[in-house]
């Protein structure tokens, strides 16, 4: 006879106590009724008895309660029949299918995937409780976009074999929008200068494209960090935000900020001491502090100091050195003295480097561009070099740097390097347009690292209006052990300035070089080539005099050898959006003796860049060169002539407008060139935190001259103008656009205001 002495009929309910007592037992068997998934060794593995255990009332209450936390039953009954214990259990439905509809801000697969993060997902038991909590986290999720209005709606539908279909409909309602940010409390500046340090704003015409008016609760983290850093960069150096509030309109469709800080006193810095081990002399430590005694506090100056303390320490091999600016507040003065501690730590070695994540990329490639080497000292800056060494590679999309502690080795440290592959082959084509030159095709193979050797190989084409050209180029980086670098071309290039009403001529070259490129620091390197170019020159009746003279006298037809020395530098923090440094190019190309046309060309450029605030900065251009011929060429060949206009030189010209012109109008270019551009870079305005698209404010100057052509002069040919420009990095490439107003120009002059440069590989 079976004995029913316990029943737990819902999960969750507490355990009653038992219907009758049993007298204990000695187990002979244990039988597990109504498992249909369920694997009878789970249940037994959470079971807190066994066959030969004595079973009793408590065992019987600890048997239910460990079933029911497994989650795996609605319901768990103990029987007992003779000295056999049955456990007759329902097991919870498993969750098959689950269906979102109406979802457009979050993509199904990342609800599914937030879903799934809370316990709630298709193959999984069926809980209702969690089902609840993860709608609530969903919901969360749409808070934190603006969605206050969002509703949710869970349905559950049951199925054959125990199973159930879960569906969520969502109304997400429309995105609050953001209708007034107050700052409470501010007396030192005005709502307007502290709210541009938001990237939440109250909205502008813009905003349908930035969305910098939708609320979001991290958004407005990083806004009130930055307005802190606002104020202590101003010598609020007690400055603090007491609380915030954001406040919804009844409709859910209006966001309403407000903040209270309380601004506290200005600060001027005071004495600055140094303490601890210094292992640097002071008057070298004190010559990096960016701040100074008398000035107004400033907290990134004091963060710039302790970093630039912690770098000169960790070039000394003190790769674990610590430094702490501590501050002494004389608030009767309104002066802060810092005494800037130091703990060196011990003095380090590298003892190995490991390179990981390089599937592809042969560990010599990466090697040799470290200038951290095994068993030497640790120096911060060569690890820091060696990072941006492999990230200029261009094989990697990203590239990682850690020095931890060498296991039981406390003066000892590994550098692990590692990197992360990205495809460096592509076959790619490619169409754009740019003005003056029209319609642009091309198309491209190439290889940047040659089964991991880090070699180079391109085959490729472009054709334009005025220009086509082919060319096939290889690049051994590294033909020799310390980094000079080999390289062949050959090429075959068409010019038809015709084609552009711009000069009556056209050149088809056939050309090859070999280069050579050789690094004399870790910014400077001098490159070489030789080779020899076959030059055809066409000319038509409506040619410039000059032009028909020189190829009655020379030919239609010479052969060129080639020679070019030249010297480039590049210092900038970044390739793609600068903010410092600059970059230095100087060449000498010349037709060397032995070809049929001599000559050469010196051709300089220097650009500098300064930052004059976080988001401005100063580009500063110049550019120079002059060709002449020499030997058995004394006249200049016409087709070697420099253009100047248009973008690349001075915006608001025509392109290769500026210059001599013959009788006929047409321009000749010119053998001498100088340029110069001032510009102002900043972020589109309602973009400020925008990485792709930066706005622009120009002046150009630039003339081109030719010392044989009569009345040209580099003053008589200087035109200048000014302007704005957008730089948008696209997904299609890059984009220039421009407009401007020409200062000075002549009679005569081509004129093209609004200029644009547009396409690249697709």
């Amino acid at each position: 006879m079976r004995i029913k002495f316990l029943v737990a009929a819902v999960a969750g309910l507490s355990l009653s106590a038992a219907a009758w007592a049993v007298n204990p037992f000695v187990i002979k068997d244990i039988r597990v009724e109504g498992l249909q998934r369920t694997e009878p060794g789970t249940v037994f593995n959470y079971l807190p008895m066994k066959v030969g255990d004595t079973f009793t009332d408590a065992k019987a209450q600890q048997a239910i309660k460990a079933l029911f936390d497994t989650g795996f039953f609605d319901d768990v009954r103990v029987e007992s029949e003779g000295q056999n214990v049955i456990l007759t259990v329902i097991e919870r439905p498993v969750i098959t299918q689950l269906t979102i509809n109406g979802s457009r801000e979050l993509d199904k697969e990342q609800i599914k995937k937030s879903l799934k993060s809370n316990g709630f997902a298709e193959s999984r038991v069926f809980d209702q409780s969690l089902l609840d909590q993860a709608v609530q986290a969903l919901k969360r999720e749409y808070f934190s976009r603006g969605k206050y209005s969002v509703e949710i709606t869970p349905s559950v539908t049951k199925l054959e074999r125990n199973r159930v279909a879960v569906t969520l409909d969502i109304t997400e309602g429309v995105t609050a929008k953001i209708k007034e940010i107050r700052i409470v409390g501010a007396k030192a500046f005005s709502q307007s200068e502290l709210l541009d340090q938001f990237s939440l704003t109250e909205g502008d015409w813009l905003s349908w494209i930035t969305k910098d008016n939708q609320y979001s609760k991290q958004k407005l983290q990083g806004d009130l960090e930055k307005l802190k850093a606002f104020y202590q960069n101003q010598g609020y150096l007690e400055f603090n935000i007491d609380s915030t509030q954001v406040s919804i309109s009844p409709d859910k469709e209006s966001v309403y900020l407000t903040v209270n800080v309380n601004e506290g006193k200005r600060f001027t810095v005071g004495d600055l001491k140094f303490g601890g081990d210094l292992k640097v002399p002071e008057n070298e430590l004190r010559k990096l502090l960016t701040i100074k005694s008398g000035e107004v506090f400033n907290r990134e100056k004091i963060n710039e100091s302790v970093t630039a303390i912690s770098d000169r320490l960790g070039n000394d091999g003190y790769a674990f050195a610590n430094v702490n600016a501590v501050p002494e507040l004389d608030r009767e003065h309104d002066k802060a003295s810092f005494t800037f501690f130091i703990d060196p730590g011990r003095k380090t070695y590298v003892r190995k480097i490991n390179i990981t994540g390089n599937t592809k990329t042969r560990d010599e490639v990466i090697r040799r561009e470290m200038r951290q080497v095994e068993g030497a000292p640790y120096a911060a800056d060569k690890v820091k070099r060696s990072k941006e060494r492999a990230q200029l590679l261009g094989y990697f999309e990203d590239v990682n740097i850690e020095t931890p502690a060498a296991p039981d080795t406390p003066d000892q440290v590994d550098m692990n390097v590692a990197v992360k592959e990205r495809p460096t082959g592509s076959i790619s084509a490619g169409v754009g347009f740019v003005q003056g030159e029209g319609l642009q095709l091309s198309a491209n193979v190439s290889q940047s690292n040659i089964f991991g050797s880090g070699k180079a190989a391109t085959i490729g084409f472009s054709t334009g209006k005025a220009n086509k050209y082919a060319n096939i180029s290889f690049t051994d980086p590294y033909f020799t052990p310390d980094g000079v670098s080999i390289g062949y071309d050959l090429y075959y290039k068409v010019y038809d300035p015709n084609q552009i009403n711009l000069s009556a001529y056209k050149t088809n070259t056939l050309g090859g070089a070999v280069r050579f490129g050789v690094p004399i620091t870790e910014h400077d390197t001098i490159n070489y080539s030789i080779g020899a170019e076959n030059t055809d020159v066409t000319t038509y009746s409506n040619s410039p005099q000059r032009y028909i003279d020189f190829v009655n006298k020379y030919g239609n037809r010479n052969t060129t050898l080639l020679g070019t020395v030249g010297w480039s530098r590049d210092t900038r923090d970044s390739a793609l959006w600068p903010t410092r440094g600059g970059v230095l190019r100087t060449s000498l190309d010349s037709g060397l003796p032995g070809g049929d046309i001599q000559y050469y060309r010196l051709t300089g450029q220097d650009t500098w860049y300064f930052p004059l605030s976080k988001t401005f900065t100063l580009m500063l251009n110049g550019e120079a060169g002059f060709v002449n011929g020499y030997g058995n060429t004394p006249d200049v060949p016409f087709f070697q002539n420099f253009y100047i206009g248009g973008i690349g030189s001075v915006r608001g010209f025509d392109n290769g407008s500026i210059g001599p012109k013959d009788t006929n109008g047409d321009y000749l270019g010119g053998t001498r060139k100088a340029v110069a551009n001032a510009e102002v870079l900043f972020p589109f305005p309602g973009m400020k935190d925008s990485k792709s698209v930066r706005a622009s404010v120009f002046a150009d100057a630039g003339s081109l001259w030719d010392n044989k052509t009569p009345g040209s002069s580099i003053g008589s040919e200087v035109r200048y103008s000014t302007g704005a420009a957008v730089t948008w990095l696209s997904p299609v490439g890059p984009m220039k656009f421009s407009y401007a107003v020409p200062l000075k120009k002549q009679e005569g002059d081509k004129l093209q205001r609004f200029q644009f440069q547009l396409g690249s590989v697709f």
